[in-house]
């Protein structure tokens, strides 16, 4: 899977944590789930942590944990912890006294925050719990007994 953003990411990593909720996972250990430096994924999860979506633990046998059950976290929760929008574009202006350009954002913007609503809604509707039965049944589906995480 390509990972174009860091809600996919994210997501790929909290899937393996929902997968063995009692067992703490470390950043290199998430890293490696989403071939990338422990330092990426503990910034990442930093808005996580503020977020109460993962909880931290020290010392030996430490890691990250969720911070609820995972159907008590919806995917536009995470996407909002992040502060990431799947859109492609922006309407920010870049050169604001730009006549072209505020015509172009005055069409564009009622566009752009129709698609986010329609997409924080939809995003509510689904839980981490329903990512994960989704993988397992995925999984289950190729036959093998168990998931390495």
């Amino acid at each position: 899977m390509k990972r174009n953003s860091r809600l996919s990411s994210t997501l790929h990593i909290l899937v393996h944590m929902a997968e063995k909720p009692e067992h703490a996972l470390t950043s290199e250990q998430l890293a490696t789930f989403i071939h990338t430096n422990p330092v990426v994924v503990r910034r990442t999860i930093a808005g996580l942590r503020d977020a109460g979506i993962v909880t931290s633990s020290r010392g030996h046998g430490g890691g990250w944990l969720l911070g609820r059950a995972p159907e008590n976290i919806s995917l536009a929760e995470i996407s909002a912890a992040l502060g990431e929008t799947l859109l492609p574009f922006s309407t920010e202006p870049e050169s604001p006294g730009c006549l072209v350009e505020q015509a172009v954002i005055a069409v564009l913007d009622d566009f752009r925050i129709a698609a986010e609503k329609l997409l924080a809604e939809k995003l509510s509707r689904i839980t981490l719990a329903d990512l994960t039965a989704d993988f397992r049944r995925r999984y289950d589906l190729i036959g093998v007994s168990s998931h390495a995480v």
